[in-house]
């Protein structure tokens, strides 16, 4: 494939990637993604790698990061849904129970309110669980907790379990790597079941209580793992609505992301909507930067 042909692929591709998450995001009437536990796009490994962390397990891996909300206009600082965020800190970190079969990770996210000088923190959430990959299966179970620190107030909580189905058109489509041989993309969906819900909202107004949660992802390399571009939708379900399959909040993100070795500076929109109604829209441009780390046990 010459040069000319492998930038009209990528570009048709890049056009691709906007169509199926930014046409959600064209305007104010569009759909939507949450702040809590949300995927971020992988640091891909190379072959060897891949290799050698399929025999090796982590002993602790994961990332920093902090991020700048330079525009928010409406995405609450505090799980009442009161002030605006205006910076975000977390640390995940997980380590390998079992291979990669059973890994045990959390998260703790904290945010500030732009409102009261950025500085002083007023939301703390806290997410822990287990996971695991099998072939192109994973499977997870957390617990999520999100209270506010800088007075009492309303928390929200649930344990849920999830289902994805992931591809790596590098190893799965031949037809993929034809077209697009230096354009790797990586993609999820999947279902789950928060089957125990003391207070986690079903619209970002909240209202009602999740019940059902379906997610989609995707990571797109579009040159040499340096520039990514990503997007993640998820959608929650009303355990109180009269059919309680049918989506009432959909959820998206939509960034690029631009790495040098363990860092990775990214930019992204999201914006929370209901579905079913028309009332609280949460929406925000942000900034991130981010720090990534793995510990390898020994091998055996």
């Amino acid at each position: 494939m010459n040069r000319a042909a492998t930038h009209v692929n990528l570009a048709h591709l890049i056009c691709l990637a906007f169509v199926l998450l930014g046409v959600w995001g064209h305007d104010r009437e569009a759909f939507a993604l949450e702040k809590y536990g949300r995927p971020l796009p992988e640091f891909e490994k190379t072959s060897d790698e891949r290799t050698e962390n399929a025999i090796d397990e982590s002993l602790i891996g994961g990332y920093f990061l902090t991020g700048a909300f330079i525009s928010n206009p409406s995405f609450a600082a505090r799980p009442d849904n009161t002030g605006r965020v205006g910076m975000r800190y977390m640390l995940h970190a997980e380590t390998d129970l079992y291979k990669k079969y059973v890994t045990f990770y959390s998260d703790q996210n904290f945010f500030s309110d732009r409102d009261k000088g950025w500085i002083i923190l007023t939301e703390w959430d806290q997410t822990y669980g287990l996971t695991g990959t099998i072939d192109h299966w994973s499977w997870r179970v957390q617990y999520e907790r999100d209270a506010p620190l800088d007075k009492s107030g309303l928390i929200q909580a649930y344990a849920d379990g999830l289902v994805n189905y992931r591809i790596r058109t590098i190893e799965d489509w031949a037809w993929w790597r034809k077209m697009f041989p230096h354009n790797n993309l990586t993609a999820y969906a999947g279902a789950g079941w928060l089957y125990y819900n003391q207070t986690y909202f079903a619209r970002p107004d909240n209202t009602g209580r999740a019940l059902f949660r379906y997610v989609a992802h995707f990571d797109l390399d579009l040159y040499k793992q340096k520039f990514v571009l990503f997007g993640d939708a998820n959608m929650f379900t009303d355990r109180d609505a009269s059919n309680v399959v049918s989506p009432t909040e959909l959820d998206w993100i939509l960034g690029i992301a631009m790495r040098w070795r363990d860092l990775e500076l990214s930019f992204y929109r999201e914006q929370d909507r209901p579905l079913d109604r028309h009332t609280l829209i949460q929406e925000y441009w942000a900034v991130q930067l981010r720090f990534a780390f793995d510990v390898q046990k020994s091998g055996r």
